[in-house]
């Protein structure tokens, strides 16, 4: 058996409904605060019980919603954003990012207005449920 050994300096918290879900089924936290520093882990277009909607538009504002939703629970919001890392499945051979990145610098737009954290885009072949066609991560500075 290994010993964990907890950081008073290190809290995880879970969002409430899908995190509590796959918390007991995955065994992982949804953001971590370390000092003024949260790191959340990817957030995919989901609802409370792992649904997703059916179009791509959609699924996107959803992951924006729910990495709100779990920035919240740490204490930050789309304001403390200073990084993200999305990760797209395209669903055509020669499909491009195009469908993504209106709807994702929309959102940017609508959740940050003139800030522009950095930004990391990754297309995938699959993601961590066969459903999933985007998953957001990001890194928030807040103040302490």
């Amino acid at each position: 058996m290994h010993e964990v050994k907890e950081r008073q300096d290190v809290e995880f918290f879970v969002t409430p409904g899908y995190g509590e879900k796959v918390l007991g089924q995955l065994h992982y936290s949804q953001a971590v605060r370390i000092g003024n520093r949260v790191e959340i882990s990817g957030q995919g277009g989901w609802d409370d019980e792992l649904n997703f909607p059916a179009t791509l538009e959609e699924e996107i504002v959803t992951a924006f919603d729910n990495v709100e939703r779990t920035l919240a629970t740490a204490g930050a919001t789309w304001g403390d954003v200073v990084h993200v890392n999305s990760y797209h499945v395209l669903t055509a051979p020669d499909s491009t990012f195009d469908a993504h990145n209106k709807v994702m610098t929309d959102q940017y737009r609508k959740r940050m207005g003139d800030r522009a954290p950095i930004w990391t885009e990754t297309g995938v072949t699959a993601l961590g449920l066969p459903q999933m066609r985007i998953e957001i991560r990001v890194t928030a500075i807040i103040e302490n």
